[in-house]
């Protein structure tokens, strides 16, 4: 392992300590079911997830899915993840993380897990070769201090959606709160912008089924509306994210962070 290397894993944990502080980290277990239902929550498709321990800088648990992934072992640890992001994201990676934190600090103490959190960066598999990972993170502890314990990720391989460009950060609410994206990293103190909505509340309500492949009659059925109303609805849709088909709107969601 390079000096650079260690050098840019000891800056990351060190943002990490930050976000933990003195946190009591509670031997809760995994709760993997429960974890299961939260992952609802994300955009899957070449996917695996994960526990992380923020206080300690380590995985709790990996998904056997990173294999498929990215060809690593699930045992891999943090510091030999991060020494596989491509050097021109690392400076990105430590920037979002300290921008989480700033973030979480600022929110009401039972919001902080009502948000996801969203960023993407290229990172080197088993092959060598670098793949762009949409990293989707959400907190499931916390103290009355705010300090971030543990946290549950998923990372989406979306190297075909994205195959160029500069990281980007989000804040997503679960909670039809307000949602944030492509945040100013740099620094100044108004780094939140406010999401433009182009959906309305029902609109986004058909958005996400119509994204985990529901029919127009399933939908229908499933929020007692009519077919036509459904109908109605999805035309709006697909004329507002110039989608022409459900892979289009699917891509489109995944890069614009609509859902």
């Amino acid at each position: 392992m390079s000096q650079k290397t260690l050098l840019f894993y000891d800056r990351v944990k060190k943002v990490w300590q930050e976000i933990a502080q003195d946190g009591s980290l509670d031997n809760i277990g995994f709760k993997l079911d429960v974890y299961k239902k939260m992952l609802s929550f994300f955009q899957v498709g070449d996917f695996y997830y994960f526990i992380f321990d923020v206080k300690r800088g380590e995985f709790e648990y990996i998904n056997e899915n990173i294999s498929k992934v990215l060809g690593y072992d699930r045992n891999i640890s943090a510091l030999e993840f991060i020494s596989n992001i491509h050097p021109e994201d690392q400076p990105y990676f430590i920037e979002f993380e300290k921008n989480l934190n700033i973030f979480f600090r600022n929110l009401p103490l039972e919001k902080i897990t009502k948000y996801k959190i969203q960023y993407d960066f290229r990172i080197r598999d088993i092959h060598k070769k670098y793949k762009r990972i949409l990293h989707q993170m959400m907190i499931i502890q916390h103290d009355d201090e705010k300090n971030m314990l543990r946290s549950l990720g998923i990372h989406t391989d979306i190297s075909l959606l994205k195959s160029d460009g500069k990281p980007k950060l989000s804040y997503i609410a679960m909670d039809n709160g307000p949602s944030y994206q492509d945040i100013n990293t740099r620094g100044k103190s108004d780094f939140i912008f406010p999401e433009k909505e182009i959906f309305t509340k029902k609109e986004k309500e058909i958005l996400k089924l119509v994204v985990e492949g529901k029919t127009t009659k399933e939908i229908s059925e499933f929020l007692n509306k009519s077919i036509h109303t459904i109908n109605s609805h999805r035309k709006n849709i697909f004329q507002k994210t110039e989608s022409k088909t459900v892979a289009d709107l699917v891509a489109n969601c995944i890069k614009n962070n609509w859902i």
